[in-house]
């Protein structure tokens, strides 16, 4: 059973920075690509960032582009997200992806 569990949310100033960590089981992890999600209030998930199984082709939305940088620790089987200059329109739920396979997300609030 594929298994992603997000971790790493919490409430942060505009400006601020937080890592997420997304620890994955149940496959095998090096073999995937990745890719980090989001879902703010009310609205619809949307993409934000995508890796290779091998980390070492990435990409990202046009809103996160410069701020966020996604990575992977094949050995540790967990995908990471840095989050740097965040702005209030970064609140959202953020989960980590696997094929059709979504975890329990994490909640990132960015509010002074």
């Amino acid at each position: 059973e594929v298994q992603l569990q997000a971790s790493g949310g919490g409430l942060v100033q505009p400006g601020g920075s937080l890592r997420l960590s997304c620890a994955a089981s149940g496959f095998t992890f090096s073999n995937y690509a990745m890719t980090w999600v989001r879902q703010a209030p009310g609205k619809d998930i949307e993409w934000v960032s995508g890796i290779n199984d091998g980390g070492d082709r990435t990409r990202y939305a046009a809103s996160v582009k410069g701020r966020f940088s996604i990575s992977r620790d094949n050995a540790k089987n967990t995908l990471y997200l840095q989050m740097n200059s965040l702005r209030p329109e970064d609140t959202a739920v953020y989960y980590c992806t696997q094929s059709r396979n979504r975890g329990q997300g994490t909640l990132v609030t960015v509010s002074s």
